[in-house]
């Protein structure tokens, strides 16, 4: 990306907010809300192509856009197995994903949708996550904090949690929720 490139962000993601701008990116945030329900016998890598489709779908209709530039939507799934997780819905939920996560290798798939209304452009990025082995007191601690409770699978790589990942294969920037390689290529078609 030689300019400065200007886009709509159907996310509300501060995170998304922070990649986008560490390259160059400036962007106008967008409401993209849909419904994230996962579908009976929906395979975890379709489930979130389909939900970032989704968002750049309702973002591009948004009545918001006041100019013809191209719209950014992602989404980011936490995969167990074949079970994706969410964000937690309380803190015995919370206890339970970090039960599952700890000293365990679990995906994080991050697709990103770029469209200008006449040409869409995706891709997914897949990145394997390694917990240590996490003693109830880390959990209860990190969980005290807060910073499980709006995020796919109950961490964020980013913050606190950083100390229970032992390893990464893929994408840092994917699992904190916006893969940047990825995203950067796919603008380059738009400029």
């Amino acid at each position: 990306m030689g300019k400065v490139l200007k886009v709509y962000l159907a996310s509300k993601s501060p995170r998304r907010k922070e990649l986008l701008l560490q390259i160059g990116v400036e962007f106008e945030c967008l409401s993209a809300d849909i419904d994230e329900s996962v579908r009976n016998n929906e395979a975890p890598l379709d489930y979130v192509e389909r939900i970032a489709q989704s968002k750049a779908v309702a973002g591009w209709s948004s009545n918001a856009r006041k100019q013809e530039i191209p719209l950014v939507a992602a989404d980011t799934s936490v995969v167990v197995g074949e079970q994706i997780l969410g964000k937690p819905k309380s803190r015995q939920h919370a206890i339970q994903m970090l039960n599952m996560l700890s000293d365990n290798i679990h995906l994080v798939m991050t697709c990103v949708v770029v469209t200008n209304g006449l040409k869409t452009v995706n891709k997914t990025s897949v990145t394997e996550v390694k917990f240590a082995k996490l003693k109830e007191q880390q959990m209860l601690d990190y969980i005290a904090t807060g910073d499980c409770f709006d995020k796919a699978g109950g961490y964020g790589i980013q913050g606190y949690a950083a100390r229970f990942i032992e390893s990464i294969n893929g994408s840092y920037s994917g699992v904190v929720g916006l893969p940047v390689f990825e995203t950067a290529q796919i603008l380059e078609q738009f400029e």
